[in-house]
């Protein structure tokens, strides 16, 4: 079989679509070296509007658009008008956030993306959905047939299920950061982790507020990994006006894989009050390092974190008092940190095991292939 993958992310992110385009080719190609992998990197017109041509002219039984979207030039018949190869598509969907969230898009790009990413959803023989939340939202928005969508997980990126040495993790986050977070001899401070963009879907506002709830003598340092523009400032300014500053650290400059996996691996308490997510990959990132999480009810997070996660509700008046009561339990109490965290990494690596949702888009691809549609 040849697959054909959209690979401008692949080369150009270097996050969280890049990450899993990345992870989806490396792992077929791991997995199943018997098929050939063609990557396209095209220019703009190009992509947009001949590569599905391009791609059945070279042959691809399959075309997989891994960021949301699909070329103009295919459709369910193949590609192109009058194509002579057949040609399946498949178009992986990771969120529906303009959807979800319009203020926090411009119209123009809001009106663009439900232009471009609804067609590919109409269009492909197959949309792989990276949650069953996402199912739902791709069901709702676009009305597409159940049987056309296959949840098929976010993969995690492989070095997240080799547990790192909490001597080695100490020595990286002091490095890095110094007498910032250092407690002596004793390894690193208590702290709390979040990760990811600083925006008002995330919602780290709700989180500071906990941290500030929490008695200054039992206050742990809230650690904030990303970067953001307004709802930023509207953060820093809460922090600010209530003297909160030697309990929030901002570290916009993270950008080593292994030292990312030390804090979250030496953090007491994972905290992500996201409103919305596609699937929640950062909750699924700390269950793999055995590290309590706080995540919400809402969207994707129940399914990433599984069971045995704290879930608050982010649109009740009092998250704030919930997740600082959480926080206050979870660092009083070492045998309870140590055995949600076991659960939690149990769960994480049975229900994101890297080879079983490789095996899944591979059965995926050979069924649509099989399948006259």
């Amino acid at each position: 079989m040849k697959i054909g993958f959209d690979a401008k992310r692949y080369y150009h992110n270097n996050t969280g679509l890049g990450n899993y385009s990345r992870t989806v080719v490396s792992s077929l190609q791991r997995l199943f070296p018997e098929h050939d992998c063609l990557l396209y990197d095209e220019k703009t017109f190009s992509r947009t509007f001949r590569l599905g041509g391009k791609a059945a002219g070279d042959g691809c039984d399959i075309f997989h658009g891994l960021s949301n979207e699909l070329p103009m030039d295919i459709s369910r018949t193949g590609a192109g008008h009058g194509a002579m190869h057949r040609m399946r598509s498949v178009v992986t969907i990771h969120d529906t956030a303009w959807r979800t969230f319009p203020d926090m898009y411009h119209w123009a790009d809001r009106h663009i993306y439900d232009f471009k990413y609804g067609r590919s959803c109409r269009k492909a023989d197959r949309v792989v959905a990276i949650s069953e939340s996402t199912k739902r939202d791709i069901r709702r928005f676009y009305d597409v047939p159940e049987e056309r969508i296959e949840v098929i997980c976010q993969p995690v990126q492989s070095y997240y299920y080799d547990p790192m040495e909490a001597s080695e993790a100490d020595r990286l986050i002091r490095e890095h950061f110094g007498d910032a977070l250092s407690a002596g001899t004793s390894g690193v401070r208590p702290y709390v982790l979040y990760v990811g963009s600083i925006n008002s879907r995330k919602n780290l506002l709700t989180l500071v507020k906990a941290i500030g709830l929490i008695p200054a003598g039992n206050r742990p340092l809230l650690l904030v990994v990303g970067n953001g523009r307004e709802y930023r400032r509207v953060v820093e300014e809460y922090i600010h006006g209530h003297r909160l500053e030697q309990w929030v650290t901002i570290a916009t400059d993270i950008h080593n894989n292994r030292l990312l996996q030390a804090l979250y691996r030496q953090a007491a308490v994972f905290a992500y009050p996201s409103f919305y997510e596609g699937f929640g990959l950062p909750v699924v990132e700390a269950a793999l390092q055995r590290t309590p999480v706080i995540t919400t009810t809402v969207s994707s997070l129940p399914e990433a974190a599984g069971p045995d996660a704290c879930l608050v509700d982010p649109h009740d008046n009092h998250c704030p008092e919930h997740i600082a009561y959480h926080i206050d339990r979870l660092l009083s109490d070492t045998a309870l940190r140590q055995s949600m965290g076991e659960k939690l990494e149990r769960y994480a690596r049975e229900a994101f095991d890297p080879d079983r949702l490789t095996r899944q888009m591979m059965a995926m691809y050979e069924r649509l292939v099989a399948t006259d549609i």
